[in-house]
């Protein structure tokens, strides 16, 4: 079985607690830290900021799986300098006219690059896109808000996905999951052929455990 990547969302984090609460994900071994950050434009809401991910990076070794659902984000990749290669910068499909110059500019920082798609937004797009790409997140709900339910065709765009980067000659692009990726949608999200998993409040960070008890219980359902 292939292996499989724990990125929880920081967006469930309590922020009066963050570094507690970082300690509890690195003592739970997670693989990647995901940072939404949100302009209020390209979605109704506005969530973590360039200063919050350079203070991330003062306080943890854990990669950064950043996820910018903003505006023309080619004026904010600069600002990103700080990332190193083993952090990932994610931008929209929908969010730019020249995705591939956004693309172009974060590996041109050595660092990982990968798209995001919106539920509604059609995995063809990235045909002339692969050999930028790292990443592709696969939204499985509306981008904005956690809390969300899964959008049930997303999981047959999963597979779609998988299929198209493999026939096309890049099985390496990791196919990552956003959205109500709870224990049961995780299974079949995998199934798919998901390879990062985005954990937020109906997994890793349920009231129902600790998150070091959700991140074992995650990570035993994923067979990692």
């Amino acid at each position: 079985m292939k292996k499989a990547y724990i990125s929880p969302s920081l967006m469930c984090v309590d922020l009066m607690n963050v570094q507690k609460d970082i300690e509890d994900l690195e003592e739970a071994g997670v693989d990647y830290l995901h940072v939404d950050m949100m302009d209020n434009h390209f979605v109704p809401n506005i969530t973590l900021s360039v200063d919050f991910m350079k203070a991330l990076k003062k306080i943890t070794r854990i990669p950064l799986d950043i996820h910018l659902m903003i505006e023309k984000p080619e004026q904010t990749i600069r600002l990103l300098d700080f990332c190193d290669s083993n952090d990932i910068i994610s931008v929209h499909y929908e969010s730019t006219v020249h995705v591939q110059t956004v693309l172009n500019s974060i590996k041109d920082m050595e660092v990982k690059a990968g798209v995001a798609l919106n539920p509604g937004t059609p995995v063809c797009v990235l045909e002339d896109l692969l050999p930028d790409l790292d990443v592709v997140i696969c939204m499985t709900v509306n981008p904005g808000f956690s809390g969300q339910k899964l959008i049930p065709a997303t999981l047959n765009k999963i597979f779609r996905l998988r299929d198209m980067l493999d026939k096309a000659g890049y099985p390496q692009i990791l196919i990552e999951v956003d959205g109500n990726v709870s224990f049961e949608n995780a299974v079949k999200m995998q199934e798919a052929g998901a390879d990062i998993y985005v954990a937020g409040t109906s997994s890793i960070f349920t009231r129902e455990g600790s998150v070091r008890e959700n991140t074992k219980k995650f990570r035993e359902i994923i067979g990692r």
